[in-house]
């Protein structure tokens, strides 16, 4: 299994970095789920993530945890 860091970005204006982070989190709790990320592999190699929206929403309805290939 190989390791991932994903990251979403986004421009908050806010008066402190705690405030900015707490907007990010506010974003996310309530708003849209983001569909664009950064994803950058084991080789420090980054790549540029566009989901369809429909087979996001399919793959998270999927308890993939189940799979024998994820043990």
């Amino acid at each position: 299994m190989h390791k991932f860091t994903v990251s979403i970005t986004r421009e908050i204006e806010a008066d402190t970095a705690e405030e900015a982070a707490l907007l990010m989190y506010q974003e996310l709790a309530t708003g849209q789920v983001p569909d664009r990320y950064a994803v950058t592999d084991e080789a420090k190699v980054t790549t540029d993530v566009k989901l369809d929206r429909n087979k996001a929403d399919e793959f998270a309805s999927i308890d993939h945890t189940a799979d024998p290939g994820n043990w």
